[in-house]
């Protein structure tokens, strides 16, 4: 076995209490491309402020169509064994919490429960009212809007809906960032995977588990601003290392 592996491996088993966060690179392995990456569809398309967006009828149509138009990527990906792993560590009680700054669900999809995923930026997969907070199911406000593009408005509230993810301009979710930080601060190991690291404020929190006395490892493809300052850093595929130091 690769040594750096065999090393994960021994500091997994050595803590009891472990927090895993992940970023866009644990997802491509899916199918999901890093919308910040070479590649990513922000490179393609200007992102819709979420300001523009409450303010402007037309900019929420556009959005509606970008959100609508061809299949459904993320609701069509299936969890890879970098997500198994993940949950095979939280089925035998290792990990206690995953944050994560993807918005396609598949933590939940790998069998991970909801209440030890912590979704920094949402979830692309169901629609919001931006008022009340009432859920609605992505494909019923598809057959809608298709039909005459009429935008979604919410029946309780008449509220605006919006796909359950933070948009650029949003405020970040202070119930979901309070947990962060509480199970960062619990943990003893602290394991950021997928992640350039460069995304704040949720980038923090590798560096406060670290000056918290966790801790920290990095399994990344490319090197981060962290890696100086972590215990491990492993740059390689995630499923397969992810795989090799579980089982």
């Amino acid at each position: 076995m690769d040594e750096d592996i065999a090393t994960f491996r021994q500091m997994i088993k050595s803590s009891s209490n472990i927090v895993v966060f992940t970023g866009a690179g644990i997802s491509t392995e899916s199918g999901i491309p890093d919308f910040r990456g070479p590649n990513g569809i922000w490179n393609k398309i200007t992102p819709i402020d979420f300001n523009d967006f409450v303010r402007s009828e037309d900019l929420r149509r556009e959005s509606w169509r970008r959100k609508f138009s061809g299949g459904d990527m993320m609701a069509e990906a299936a969890p890879n064994a970098g997500h198994f792993a993940i949950n095979k560590l939280v089925q035998i009680g290792k990990v206690s919490h995953v944050i994560t700054q993807n918005v396609d669900g598949l933590h939940h999809r790998s069998g991970v429960s909801e209440e030890q995923i912590i979704e920094l930026h949402g979830n692309a997969n169901y629609a919001t009212c931006l008022d009340c907070g009432h859920r609605y199911e992505l494909e019923d406000i598809r057959r809608s809007f298709l039909a005459d593009e009429t935008l979604p408005s919410c029946g309780l509230c008449q509220g605006i809906i919006k796909t359950a993810t933070i948009s650029f301009g949003q405020s970040m979710p202070v119930k979901e960032m309070q947990r962060a930080e509480e199970v960062t601060f619990a943990c003893d190991m602290f394991i950021a995977i997928g992640s350039s690291l460069v995304v704040y404020p949720a980038a923090g929190f590798p560096r406060m588990a670290k000056q918290n006395g966790a801790v920290l490892v990095i399994l990344n493809n490319e090197p981060t601003n962290m890696d100086p300052v972590a215990d491990l850093v492993l740059h390689k595929q995630i499923g397969p290392t992810l795989s090799a130091a579980v089982d």
